[in-house]
Protein backbone atom coordinates (compact mmCIF):
# COMPACT_ATOMS: atom_id res chain seq x y z
CA UNK A 1 0.00 0.00 0.00
CA UNK A 2 1.07 3.28 -0.86
CA UNK A 3 0.87 6.31 1.50
CA UNK A 4 0.86 8.93 -1.51
CA UNK A 5 -2.34 7.23 -2.88
CA UNK A 6 -5.87 9.25 -2.29
CA UNK A 7 -7.09 9.17 1.26
CA UNK A 8 -9.71 7.28 0.06
CA UNK A 9 -6.40 4.55 -0.94
CA UNK A 10 -5.32 4.81 2.75
CA UNK A 11 -9.04 3.41 3.70
CA UNK A 12 -9.50 0.33 1.64
CA UNK A 13 -9.55 -2.73 3.57
CA UNK A 14 -7.33 -5.38 3.14
CA UNK A 15 -9.56 -8.49 1.66
CA UNK A 16 -9.55 -10.73 4.55
CA UNK A 17 -11.28 -7.54 6.14
CA UNK A 18 -14.11 -7.29 3.38
CA UNK A 19 -16.19 -9.67 4.82
CA UNK A 20 -16.11 -7.94 8.70
CA UNK A 21 -17.04 -4.65 6.89
CA UNK A 22 -20.24 -6.13 4.74
CA UNK A 23 -21.50 -7.94 7.98
CA UNK A 24 -20.84 -4.52 9.96
CA UNK A 25 -22.74 -2.70 7.05
CA UNK A 26 -25.66 -5.05 6.72
CA UNK A 27 -25.99 -4.54 10.46
CA UNK A 28 -26.13 -0.54 9.80
CA UNK A 29 -28.66 -0.67 7.78
CA UNK A 30 -30.93 -3.47 9.41
CA UNK A 31 -30.79 -1.02 12.79
CA UNK A 32 -31.81 2.55 10.64
CA UNK A 33 -34.22 0.33 8.89
CA UNK A 34 -35.44 -0.82 12.37
CA UNK A 35 -35.55 2.26 13.70
CA UNK A 36 -37.03 3.69 10.90
CA UNK A 37 -40.04 1.40 10.21
CA UNK A 38 -40.46 1.38 14.45
CA UNK A 39 -41.35 4.74 14.37
CA UNK A 40 -43.64 4.84 11.47
CA UNK A 41 -45.00 1.84 12.60
CA UNK A 42 -45.93 2.58 16.28
CA UNK A 43 -47.33 5.69 15.30
CA UNK A 44 -49.62 4.08 12.23
CA UNK A 45 -50.48 1.56 15.32
CA UNK A 46 -51.57 3.92 17.69
CA UNK A 47 -53.49 6.16 14.97
CA UNK A 48 -55.04 2.24 14.06
CA UNK A 49 -56.16 1.97 17.51
CA UNK A 50 -57.93 5.17 17.61
CA UNK A 51 -59.85 5.13 14.58
CA UNK A 52 -60.91 1.12 15.26
CA UNK A 53 -62.08 2.45 19.10
CA UNK A 54 -64.47 5.10 17.29
CA UNK A 55 -66.43 2.62 15.38
CA UNK A 56 -67.53 -0.65 15.31
CA UNK A 57 -64.15 -1.92 14.15
CA UNK A 58 -63.25 -2.00 17.61
CA UNK A 59 -64.98 -5.49 18.20
CA UNK A 60 -62.87 -6.99 15.38
CA UNK A 61 -59.68 -5.31 15.31
CA UNK A 62 -56.68 -7.46 15.48
CA UNK A 63 -53.84 -5.17 17.67
CA UNK A 64 -51.72 -8.26 18.21
CA UNK A 65 -49.72 -8.54 14.84
CA UNK A 66 -48.71 -5.15 14.89
CA UNK A 67 -47.90 -4.73 18.53
CA UNK A 68 -45.84 -8.00 17.93
CA UNK A 69 -44.27 -6.07 15.03
CA UNK A 70 -43.30 -3.27 17.49
CA UNK A 71 -41.52 -5.33 19.90
CA UNK A 72 -40.09 -7.28 17.43
CA UNK A 73 -38.49 -3.91 15.38
CA UNK A 74 -37.46 -2.95 18.99
CA UNK A 75 -35.62 -5.78 19.61
CA UNK A 76 -34.35 -5.94 16.34
CA UNK A 77 -32.52 -2.48 16.07
CA UNK A 78 -31.10 -2.90 19.75
CA UNK A 79 -29.32 -6.26 18.25
CA UNK A 80 -28.75 -4.73 15.11
CA UNK A 81 -26.76 -1.77 16.97
CA UNK A 82 -24.99 -4.18 19.03
CA UNK A 83 -23.84 -6.41 15.60
CA UNK A 84 -22.75 -3.47 13.60
CA UNK A 85 -20.47 -2.11 16.59
CA UNK A 86 -19.07 -5.99 17.09
CA UNK A 87 -18.37 -6.49 13.47
CA UNK A 88 -17.48 -2.91 12.94
CA UNK A 89 -14.64 -2.38 15.18
CA UNK A 90 -13.50 -6.10 14.58
CA UNK A 91 -13.33 -5.22 11.09
CA UNK A 92 -11.56 -1.93 11.84
CA UNK A 93 -9.57 -3.55 14.08
CA UNK A 94 -8.33 -6.30 11.46
CA UNK A 95 -7.96 -3.95 8.40
CA UNK A 96 -5.62 -1.24 11.38
CA UNK A 97 -3.48 -4.35 11.71
CA UNK A 98 -3.28 -4.81 7.91
CA UNK A 99 -3.03 -1.40 7.60
CA UNK A 100 -0.39 -0.20 10.51
CA UNK A 101 2.05 -2.96 8.89
CA UNK A 102 1.68 -1.58 5.47
CA UNK A 103 2.41 1.76 6.96
CA UNK A 104 4.95 1.08 8.94
CA UNK A 105 6.79 -1.13 6.28
CA UNK A 106 6.74 2.42 4.13
CA UNK A 107 7.80 4.25 6.91
CA UNK A 108 10.84 2.69 7.54
CA UNK A 109 11.56 2.40 3.71
CA UNK A 110 10.97 6.54 3.13
CA UNK A 111 13.06 9.33 3.01
CA UNK A 112 11.95 11.01 5.89
CA UNK A 113 12.40 8.44 8.81
CA UNK A 114 15.66 6.81 7.53
CA UNK A 115 17.51 9.48 6.25
CA UNK A 116 16.83 11.47 9.40
CA UNK A 117 18.65 8.28 11.09
CA UNK A 118 15.43 6.21 12.19
CA UNK A 119 14.27 8.11 14.60
CA UNK A 120 11.50 10.43 15.44
CA UNK A 121 13.44 13.69 16.06
CA UNK A 122 10.60 15.71 16.46
CA UNK A 123 8.29 14.91 19.17
CA UNK A 124 5.49 17.48 18.06
CA UNK A 125 5.61 15.50 14.61
CA UNK A 126 5.52 12.14 16.31
CA UNK A 127 2.74 12.96 18.52
CA UNK A 128 0.36 14.11 15.55
CA UNK A 129 1.27 11.13 13.59
CA UNK A 130 -0.16 8.90 16.52
CA UNK A 131 -3.26 11.16 16.24
CA UNK A 132 -2.99 10.73 12.26
CA UNK A 133 -2.78 7.18 12.38
CA UNK A 134 -5.98 6.89 14.24
CA UNK A 135 -7.78 9.21 12.18
CA UNK A 136 -7.10 7.19 9.63
CA UNK A 137 -8.12 3.64 11.10
CA UNK A 138 -11.50 5.02 12.38
CA UNK A 139 -12.66 6.66 9.32
CA UNK A 140 -14.46 4.11 8.11
CA UNK A 141 -16.45 3.82 11.30
CA UNK A 142 -17.24 7.07 12.02
CA UNK A 143 -17.57 8.85 8.14
CA UNK A 144 -18.06 5.63 5.93
CA UNK A 145 -21.11 3.24 7.32
CA UNK A 146 -23.04 6.43 9.06
CA UNK A 147 -22.75 8.17 5.38
CA UNK A 148 -23.64 5.15 3.73
CA UNK A 149 -27.06 4.46 5.78
CA UNK A 150 -27.95 7.91 6.14
CA UNK A 151 -27.80 8.55 2.28
CA UNK A 152 -29.86 5.14 1.64
CA UNK A 153 -32.15 6.45 4.50
CA UNK A 154 -33.22 9.84 3.28
CA UNK A 155 -33.45 8.49 -1.03
CA UNK A 156 -36.19 5.92 0.89
CA UNK A 157 -38.15 8.08 2.73
CA UNK A 158 -37.85 10.91 -0.21
CA UNK A 159 -39.03 8.52 -2.50
CA UNK A 160 -41.69 7.32 0.01
CA UNK A 161 -42.75 11.15 0.42
CA UNK A 162 -43.06 11.74 -3.39
CA UNK A 163 -44.87 8.70 -4.08
CA UNK A 164 -47.74 9.34 -0.83
CA UNK A 165 -47.41 13.37 -0.47
CA UNK A 166 -45.45 14.92 -3.34
CA UNK A 167 -46.30 18.62 -2.08
CA UNK A 168 -44.08 17.85 0.93
CA UNK A 169 -41.27 17.66 -1.02
CA UNK A 170 -41.31 21.46 -1.15
CA UNK A 171 -40.40 22.35 2.41
CA UNK A 172 -38.18 19.37 2.80
CA UNK A 173 -36.18 19.86 -0.68
CA UNK A 174 -35.85 23.82 0.35
CA UNK A 175 -34.78 22.50 3.79
CA UNK A 176 -32.34 20.35 2.67
CA UNK A 177 -30.78 22.17 -0.21
CA UNK A 178 -30.08 24.97 2.45
CA UNK A 179 -28.42 22.42 4.57
CA UNK A 180 -26.23 21.70 1.73
CA UNK A 181 -25.10 24.82 1.50
CA UNK A 182 -24.57 25.10 5.22
CA UNK A 183 -22.80 22.14 4.91
CA UNK A 184 -20.36 23.36 2.10
CA UNK A 185 -19.59 26.22 4.20
CA UNK A 186 -19.25 24.85 7.52
CA UNK A 187 -16.60 22.07 5.94
CA UNK A 188 -14.23 24.69 4.29
CA UNK A 189 -14.52 26.70 7.37
CA UNK A 190 -13.81 23.68 9.88
CA UNK A 191 -11.33 22.51 7.30
CA UNK A 192 -9.60 25.95 8.42
CA UNK A 193 -10.06 25.43 12.06
CA UNK A 194 -8.65 21.84 12.20
CA UNK A 195 -5.28 23.14 10.46
CA UNK A 196 -4.77 25.52 12.49
CA UNK A 197 -5.20 23.60 15.46
CA UNK A 198 -3.06 21.18 14.36
CA UNK A 199 -0.06 24.00 13.53
CA UNK A 200 -0.77 25.08 16.95
CA UNK A 201 -0.42 22.37 19.00
CA UNK A 202 2.86 21.43 16.94
CA UNK A 203 4.31 24.78 17.61
CA UNK A 204 3.07 24.83 21.25
CA UNK A 205 4.35 21.33 21.45
CA UNK A 206 8.02 22.06 19.74
CA UNK A 207 8.23 24.70 21.98
CA UNK A 208 7.43 23.25 25.26
CA UNK A 209 9.82 20.59 24.22
CA UNK A 210 12.54 22.91 23.85
CA UNK A 211 11.74 24.61 26.83
CA UNK A 212 11.78 21.19 28.93
CA UNK A 213 14.85 20.32 27.54
CA UNK A 214 16.93 23.99 28.95
CA UNK A 215 14.69 23.90 31.81
CA UNK A 216 18.01 24.84 34.07
CA UNK A 217 19.60 27.54 31.54
CA UNK A 218 16.32 29.13 31.20
CA UNK A 219 15.69 28.80 34.57
CA UNK A 220 19.60 30.68 34.90
CA UNK A 221 17.98 33.34 32.76
CA UNK A 222 14.90 34.28 34.53
CA UNK A 223 12.93 33.27 30.85
CA UNK A 224 11.51 29.64 31.52
CA UNK A 225 8.06 30.59 33.25
CA UNK A 226 7.89 33.34 29.75
CA UNK A 227 8.68 30.45 27.31
CA UNK A 228 6.63 27.61 28.78
CA UNK A 229 3.58 30.64 29.27
CA UNK A 230 4.37 30.97 25.41
CA UNK A 231 4.15 27.24 24.45
CA UNK A 232 0.97 26.68 27.22
CA UNK A 233 -0.74 29.59 25.06
CA UNK A 234 -0.09 27.75 21.66
CA UNK A 235 -2.21 24.95 23.11
CA UNK A 236 -4.82 27.56 24.34
CA UNK A 237 -4.89 29.35 21.27
CA UNK A 238 -5.43 25.56 19.66
CA UNK A 239 -8.52 24.66 21.83
CA UNK A 240 -9.88 28.08 20.78
CA UNK A 241 -9.76 26.69 16.75
CA UNK A 242 -11.44 23.48 18.18
CA UNK A 243 -13.74 25.63 19.84
CA UNK A 244 -14.72 27.36 16.50
CA UNK A 245 -14.98 23.81 14.90
CA UNK A 246 -17.47 22.58 17.53
CA UNK A 247 -19.34 26.10 16.76
CA UNK A 248 -19.74 25.22 13.39
CA UNK A 249 -20.84 22.12 14.12
CA UNK A 250 -23.25 22.92 16.37
CA UNK A 251 -24.98 25.51 13.91
CA UNK A 252 -24.85 22.81 11.18
CA UNK A 253 -26.54 20.28 13.82
CA UNK A 254 -29.41 23.22 14.75
CA UNK A 255 -30.20 23.56 11.11
CA UNK A 256 -30.39 19.41 10.53
CA UNK A 257 -32.44 18.81 13.54
CA UNK A 258 -35.33 20.61 11.62
CA UNK A 259 -35.36 18.03 8.90
CA UNK A 260 -36.98 15.14 11.02
CA UNK A 261 -39.98 17.72 12.52
CA UNK A 262 -40.56 19.39 9.49
CA UNK A 263 -40.38 16.55 6.84
CA UNK A 264 -43.49 15.09 9.39
CA UNK A 265 -45.33 18.29 9.33
CA UNK A 266 -45.15 18.67 5.84
CA UNK A 267 -46.20 14.92 4.79
CA UNK A 268 -49.14 15.22 7.45
CA UNK A 269 -50.05 18.48 5.69
CA UNK A 270 -49.70 17.55 2.41
CA UNK A 271 -51.93 14.56 2.97
CA UNK A 272 -54.28 17.07 4.96
CA UNK A 273 -54.26 18.94 1.95
CA UNK A 274 -54.74 16.87 -0.28
CA UNK A 275 -58.00 15.64 0.94
CA UNK A 276 -56.73 12.57 3.17
CA UNK A 277 -59.21 11.90 6.27
CA UNK A 278 -59.60 9.15 9.05
CA UNK A 279 -57.90 6.18 7.69
CA UNK A 280 -56.82 7.94 4.29
CA UNK A 281 -53.48 9.77 6.77
CA UNK A 282 -52.41 6.50 8.59
CA UNK A 283 -50.02 5.76 5.61
CA UNK A 284 -48.87 9.50 5.86
CA UNK A 285 -48.62 9.49 9.63
CA UNK A 286 -46.32 6.20 8.97
CA UNK A 287 -44.39 8.10 6.42
CA UNK A 288 -44.14 11.56 9.11
CA UNK A 289 -42.81 9.09 11.78
CA UNK A 290 -40.68 7.79 9.99
CA UNK A 291 -38.89 10.85 8.95
CA UNK A 292 -39.23 12.02 12.60
CA UNK A 293 -37.24 8.57 13.60
CA UNK A 294 -34.67 8.93 10.81
CA UNK A 295 -33.79 12.83 12.30
CA UNK A 296 -31.44 10.87 15.07
CA UNK A 297 -29.47 9.25 12.44
CA UNK A 298 -29.44 13.04 10.34
CA UNK A 299 -28.73 15.35 13.90
CA UNK A 300 -24.51 13.10 13.46
CA UNK A 301 -24.00 14.59 9.75
CA UNK A 302 -21.48 17.45 11.47
CA UNK A 303 -19.95 14.46 13.29
CA UNK A 304 -19.47 12.45 10.17
CA UNK A 305 -18.34 15.55 8.66
CA UNK A 306 -15.37 15.99 11.19
CA UNK A 307 -14.53 12.78 10.64
CA UNK A 308 -13.93 13.05 7.21
CA UNK A 309 -11.81 16.06 7.59
CA UNK A 310 -9.55 14.72 9.79
CA UNK A 311 -9.29 11.72 7.48
CA UNK A 312 -8.14 14.18 4.71
CA UNK A 313 -5.71 15.92 7.07
CA UNK A 314 -4.29 12.86 8.67
CA UNK A 315 -3.79 11.21 5.03
CA UNK A 316 -2.12 14.14 3.55
CA UNK A 317 0.37 14.54 6.64
CA UNK A 318 0.94 10.44 6.42
CA UNK A 319 1.88 10.71 2.54
CA UNK A 320 4.49 13.56 3.72
CA UNK A 321 6.20 10.41 6.17
CA UNK A 322 5.89 8.14 3.92
CA UNK A 323 7.01 8.01 0.01
CA UNK A 324 5.83 5.27 -2.47
CA UNK A 325 9.18 3.64 -3.53
CA UNK A 326 8.63 3.32 -7.21
CA UNK A 327 7.96 6.90 -7.12
CA UNK A 328 11.29 6.90 -5.38
CA UNK A 329 12.69 4.94 -7.90
CA UNK A 330 11.27 6.97 -11.00
CA UNK A 331 12.54 9.97 -9.33
CA UNK A 332 16.40 7.98 -9.42
CA UNK A 333 15.72 6.31 -12.77
CA UNK A 334 15.21 9.83 -14.50
CA UNK A 335 18.48 11.06 -12.55
CA UNK A 336 22.25 10.90 -13.84
CA UNK A 337 23.81 7.87 -11.23
CA UNK A 338 27.36 10.07 -11.74
CA UNK A 339 27.30 13.92 -11.41
CA UNK A 340 30.12 16.02 -12.47
CA UNK A 341 29.26 19.20 -11.47
CA UNK A 342 26.07 20.63 -9.75
CA UNK A 343 25.08 24.13 -9.81
CA UNK A 344 22.55 26.67 -7.87
CA UNK A 345 22.41 30.00 -8.82
CA UNK A 346 20.50 32.39 -5.97
CA UNK A 347 19.99 30.05 -4.09
CA UNK A 348 17.52 31.65 -1.29
CA UNK A 349 18.82 29.24 2.07
CA UNK A 350 16.03 28.52 4.81
CA UNK A 351 15.22 26.70 7.94
CA UNK A 352 13.27 23.63 8.26
CA UNK A 353 10.45 25.39 9.42
CA UNK A 354 10.78 27.62 5.88
CA UNK A 355 12.40 30.67 7.49
CA UNK A 356 14.56 32.24 4.80
CA UNK A 357 18.55 32.62 6.33
CA UNK A 358 20.59 34.93 5.47
CA UNK A 359 21.20 36.04 1.88
CA UNK A 360 21.29 34.20 -1.32
CA UNK A 361 23.94 32.05 -2.14
CA UNK A 362 25.70 31.40 -5.75
CA UNK A 363 26.79 27.33 -5.03
CA UNK A 364 28.94 25.38 -7.93
CA UNK A 365 29.71 21.62 -6.62
CA UNK A 366 32.40 19.80 -8.57
CA UNK A 367 33.07 16.21 -8.29
CA UNK A 368 37.09 15.58 -7.25
CA UNK A 369 36.73 19.20 -5.85
CA UNK A 370 35.11 18.62 -2.32
CA UNK A 371 33.28 21.39 -0.88
CA UNK A 372 33.78 22.73 2.78
CA UNK A 373 30.92 24.95 4.78
CA UNK A 374 32.28 26.95 7.39
CA UNK A 375 31.19 28.85 10.00
CA UNK A 376 30.04 29.56 12.97
CA UNK A 377 27.48 27.46 15.06
CA UNK A 378 23.95 28.35 14.45
CA UNK A 379 24.97 29.94 10.22
CA UNK A 380 22.10 27.04 8.94
CA UNK A 381 25.24 24.47 7.61
CA UNK A 382 23.12 21.79 8.22
CA UNK A 383 20.06 23.08 7.25
CA UNK A 384 21.90 24.16 3.63
CA UNK A 385 23.56 20.26 3.23
CA UNK A 386 19.89 19.22 3.99
CA UNK A 387 18.26 21.69 1.47
CA UNK A 388 21.02 20.54 -1.09
CA UNK A 389 20.04 16.40 -0.19
CA UNK A 390 16.28 18.30 -1.10
CA UNK A 391 15.18 17.27 2.48
CA UNK A 392 14.38 21.31 2.86
CA UNK A 393 12.52 23.34 0.17
CA UNK A 394 11.63 22.83 -3.74
CA UNK A 395 14.74 24.49 -4.68
CA UNK A 396 15.84 23.35 -8.44
CA UNK A 397 19.82 22.97 -9.21
CA UNK A 398 21.36 22.37 -12.23
CA UNK A 399 23.44 19.45 -13.67
CA UNK A 400 25.18 20.59 -16.97
CA UNK A 401 21.43 21.16 -19.20
CA UNK A 402 19.79 19.18 -16.74
CA UNK A 403 17.26 20.21 -14.03
CA UNK A 404 17.35 18.63 -10.72
CA UNK A 405 14.52 19.25 -8.52
CA UNK A 406 14.19 18.29 -4.76
CA UNK A 407 13.19 14.54 -5.05
CA UNK A 408 15.92 13.64 -7.76
CA UNK A 409 18.40 14.42 -5.57
CA UNK A 410 17.41 13.39 -2.61
CA UNK A 411 17.51 10.21 -4.97
CA UNK A 412 20.85 10.41 -5.49
CA UNK A 413 22.24 11.99 -2.27
CA UNK A 414 23.66 10.27 0.74
CA UNK A 415 23.51 12.46 4.00
CA UNK A 416 25.56 11.64 6.70
CA UNK A 417 24.27 13.55 9.90
CA UNK A 418 26.83 13.79 12.64
CA UNK A 419 24.01 13.22 15.40
CA UNK A 420 22.72 10.26 13.34
CA UNK A 421 21.41 7.24 15.71
CA UNK A 422 22.76 3.90 15.75
CA UNK A 423 19.86 1.35 15.12
CA UNK A 424 19.63 -1.58 18.07
CA UNK A 425 20.27 -4.33 15.36
CA UNK A 426 23.39 -5.36 14.40
CA UNK A 427 26.51 -4.35 12.82
CA UNK A 428 25.92 -4.98 9.25
CA UNK A 429 22.57 -3.83 9.77
CA UNK A 430 23.64 -0.41 11.18
CA UNK A 431 25.73 0.56 7.74
CA UNK A 432 23.08 0.65 5.59
CA UNK A 433 25.00 -1.26 2.58
CA UNK A 434 22.99 -4.41 2.54
CA UNK A 435 24.12 -5.23 -1.03
CA UNK A 436 28.19 -5.00 0.28
CA UNK A 437 29.88 -8.21 0.61
CA UNK A 438 32.03 -8.58 3.96
CA UNK A 439 34.99 -7.45 2.40
CA UNK A 440 33.83 -4.22 1.62
CA UNK A 441 32.37 -3.34 5.14
CA UNK A 442 35.09 -5.09 6.74
CA UNK A 443 37.33 -2.11 4.10
CA UNK A 444 34.91 0.62 5.25
CA UNK A 445 35.79 -0.33 9.19
CA UNK A 446 39.28 -0.24 8.65
CA UNK A 447 39.20 2.97 6.69
CA UNK A 448 37.24 4.72 9.81
CA UNK A 449 39.21 3.11 12.56
CA UNK A 450 36.15 0.44 13.83
CA UNK A 451 37.68 -2.83 12.80
CA UNK A 452 39.00 -3.40 16.55
CA UNK A 453 35.87 -2.48 18.19
CA UNK A 454 33.60 -3.99 16.04
CA UNK A 455 35.27 -7.32 16.77
CA UNK A 456 34.79 -6.81 20.42
CA UNK A 457 31.24 -6.41 19.87
CA UNK A 458 30.92 -9.88 17.96
CA UNK A 459 31.64 -8.79 14.34
CA UNK A 460 29.08 -7.91 11.54
CA UNK A 461 26.47 -9.83 12.74
CA UNK A 462 27.05 -8.76 16.38
CA UNK A 463 24.28 -6.97 18.27
CA UNK A 464 24.83 -3.35 18.85
CA UNK A 465 22.82 0.32 20.55
CA UNK A 466 23.26 3.85 21.09
CA UNK A 467 24.12 3.72 24.58
CA UNK A 468 27.00 0.97 23.64
CA UNK A 469 28.98 3.47 21.64
CA UNK A 470 30.46 6.28 22.44
CA UNK A 471 29.68 9.52 20.41
CA UNK A 472 33.57 8.93 18.50
CA UNK A 473 32.70 5.28 17.91
CA UNK A 474 29.41 6.44 16.44
CA UNK A 475 30.76 9.12 14.42
CA UNK A 476 32.80 6.76 12.96
CA UNK A 477 30.30 4.46 12.52
CA UNK A 478 28.23 6.94 10.62
CA UNK A 479 31.34 7.71 8.31
CA UNK A 480 31.63 4.12 7.19
CA UNK A 481 28.27 4.44 5.94
CA UNK A 482 29.43 7.45 3.99
CA UNK A 483 32.17 4.84 2.72
CA UNK A 484 29.39 2.54 1.47
CA UNK A 485 27.37 4.47 0.36
CA UNK A 486 26.88 4.25 -3.69
CA UNK A 487 25.65 7.83 -3.86
CA UNK A 488 27.34 10.56 -6.31
CA UNK A 489 26.41 13.02 -3.62
CA UNK A 490 27.84 12.50 -0.58
CA UNK A 491 27.05 15.49 1.93
CA UNK A 492 28.93 15.05 5.22
CA UNK A 493 27.81 17.09 8.32
CA UNK A 494 30.45 17.68 10.43
CA UNK A 495 32.50 14.75 9.82
CA UNK A 496 34.82 14.99 12.45
CA UNK A 497 33.17 16.06 15.00
CA UNK A 498 33.71 13.79 18.51
CA UNK A 499 36.71 12.85 17.07
CA UNK A 500 40.70 14.37 17.86
CA UNK A 501 42.30 16.23 15.56
CA UNK A 502 44.80 13.75 14.21
CA UNK A 503 42.06 10.52 14.15
CA UNK A 504 39.60 12.84 12.59
CA UNK A 505 42.80 14.01 9.81
CA UNK A 506 43.26 10.36 9.11
CA UNK A 507 39.88 9.41 8.42
CA UNK A 508 38.54 12.25 6.48
CA UNK A 509 41.62 12.07 4.07
CA UNK A 510 40.83 8.35 3.78
CA UNK A 511 37.32 9.02 2.62
CA UNK A 512 37.94 12.19 1.08
CA UNK A 513 40.18 9.48 -1.41
CA UNK A 514 37.66 7.15 -1.38
CA UNK A 515 35.08 9.40 -3.44
CA UNK A 516 37.30 11.20 -5.32
CA UNK A 517 34.74 10.76 -8.42
CA UNK A 518 31.82 12.19 -6.40
CA UNK A 519 30.48 15.38 -5.32
CA UNK A 520 31.23 16.16 -1.54
CA UNK A 521 30.03 18.73 0.42
CA UNK A 522 30.89 18.92 4.12
CA UNK A 523 30.06 21.27 6.43
CA UNK A 524 32.35 21.94 9.53
CA UNK A 525 33.01 25.07 12.35
CA UNK A 526 36.76 24.55 12.67
CA UNK A 527 39.46 24.19 9.79
CA UNK A 528 40.46 21.23 7.82
CA UNK A 529 43.14 20.92 5.79
CA UNK A 530 41.70 19.08 2.50
CA UNK A 531 43.86 19.56 -0.92
CA UNK A 532 42.13 21.16 -3.75
CA UNK A 533 38.46 22.22 -1.59
CA UNK A 534 36.06 24.88 -2.35
CA UNK A 535 35.75 26.58 1.05
CA UNK A 536 32.28 28.63 1.39
CA UNK A 537 31.86 30.92 4.00
CA UNK A 538 28.17 31.41 5.49
CA UNK A 539 29.69 33.83 8.25
CA UNK A 540 28.03 37.13 7.00
CA UNK A 541 31.90 39.17 6.87
CA UNK A 542 33.40 36.69 5.23
CA UNK A 543 33.15 36.36 1.66
CA UNK A 544 33.15 33.23 -0.16
CA UNK A 545 37.39 31.55 -1.11
CA UNK A 546 38.68 29.13 -3.39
Amino acid sequence: MSLSESPAGLDRPARAVRAPWGIAMAMAFSALACGVLLGGLSAWFLGSVAFAGLSAAALTFNFHIPAALVRLLAIGRTAARYGERLAGHKAALQDQVARRVALFGAMAAAPGVRRAGWQFGDQARLADYIDDVEDIDYAKLRADLPAATLGVGLLVCLAATFAIAPLAMLPIAALLAAALLVGTRVAKAAAVAWERARALRREGAQSLGTAMASAVPLQAEAVWQPQCAAALGRFSAADRQVLVLRRHQAALDALMSLVGPVAGIGVIGAAWFSGLRAEGLLAPVFLAFAWVALAESIQGTSRILVAHLRRKAAAGELARWATDPSARRRAASRAPLRLAALDADGLQRRAPDGRPIGPPLALHFRAGRPTVLTGASGRGKTSLLKQIAGWIGTDVMRCGAAALDAPQRTAISGLCLHDAAILADTVRANLFAPEASDADIRQALDSVEMTDRIEEAGGLDGWIAQDMLSLGEAQRLNLARAWLSKMPLILLDEPTEHLDDTQGSRILERLIARLNDRIVVLSSHKALDIPNAIVVSLDPERAETD
